[in-house]
């Protein structure tokens, strides 16, 4: 809760040392010539025209609930987005398009978790060979490419020269496949290089274990010491990551969202900070807190299920 009042604190206080309430209405009424009483009238009707912190004229409770800070801010603890600057329903704004983003971040999540750990494992099976040597070389080269590249490329190659799948775009229903295909492999091959070295680096961490030379002293083939000491011991760190990420798998991808014109909560942030609106921007960064707090919250109670020794701990 600390963490979730700080940082919309300062989310607030950030957004007005930049901009002021007259600065937000002359930007959504447009034009080179606004007039003061225009201004106004907007500010009244969005409800900028209020106190930042502190309403003096008000009585009782008032002085606090009748602020911007109170409006704006204290709602969210309530999980009351209120409406955007423009005015739209946020509520159903992010209910439609975290659903979009959804369907994007998580398959490529999954299966970007199952592709890195099945090539990490790879590697550490065939240690200190040609394969691991060749293998983490090809994962530094996929890490120093950006994402862009891996998209361009793919567009180009994949839906105009091959014609394959569409370019961008996203429809509902069966056709979605065929959508979101092409920036799901993407997604896989730009993140498998951090990947593939992050969970190899665990699982030689734990393959060099006196308990893993104890298993091996018994005559227990390299495939079951890997498969059922190693991996089973490794899932502590793994599940540590993957919390790190799954915030991303609601929030959506950015670059991948704007690039295959998929309407998700990426693409929603992207147009809120071009269009400086504050309170879409605002939302998304305290939903951002609360879904990293509620992933590590998670990760801490499923430690008690992949490890026994948290829970006598």
């Amino acid at each position: 809760m600390l963490i979730l009042v700080g940082v919309n604190l300062l989310t607030f206080t950030l957004f007005f040392a930049v901009n002021s309430p007259d600065n937000i209405a002359r930007l959504n009424i447009g034009g080179k010539r606004v007039t003061a009483e225009a201004i106004e009238q907007w500010k009244a009707s969005h409800g900028y025209n209020k106190p930042l912190w502190f309403n003096r004229e008000a009585e009782g409770a008032g002085k606090i609930t009748d602020t911007i800070f109170f409006d704006r801010s204290l709602r969210l603890f309530t999980l009351d987005f209120g409406s955007t600057d423009s005015g739209r329903d946020l509520r159903h704004e992010i209910g439609t398009r975290i659903l979009v983003s959804l369907t994007l971040a998580g398959p490529m999540l999954l299966l970007t978790v199952i592709v890195g750990i099945a090539f990490s494992l790879l590697l550490v099976f065939f240690r200190a060979s040609y394969l691991d040597f060749w293998g983490t070389v090809l994962c530094v080269v996929m890490m120093s490419i950006s994402s862009l590249f891996y998209i361009i490329m793919a567009q180009w190659f994949f839906g105009k020269m091959l014609k394959l799948v569409p370019l961008s775009g996203f429809v509902p229903g069966l056709s979605l496949l065929k959508f979101l295909a092409l920036p799901i492999i993407v997604g896989i091959i730009f993140q498998l290089g951090s990947e593939a070295r992050l969970f190899r680096a665990m699982l030689l961490e734990e393959a060099n274990k006196d308990y893993v030379r104890t298993a091996r002293s018994k005559g227990l083939s390299e495939a079951v010491v890997l498969f059922r000491h190693v991996l089973r011991n490794t899932w502590l760190p793994v599940l540590t990551h993957v919390s790190a990420l799954l915030p991303y798998a609601f929030l959506g991808s950015i670059v991948f969202e704007s690039f295959f014109g998929i309407p998700g909560l990426g693409t929603y942030v992207i147009e809120a900070i071009a269009g400086q609106d504050f309170a879409i921007v605002h939302v998304m960064v305290f939903l951002g807190s609360l879904l990293y707090i509620l992933a590590y919250l998670a990760t801490d109670i499923a430690y008690t299920f992949v490890d026994p020794r948290v829970r006598l701990a």
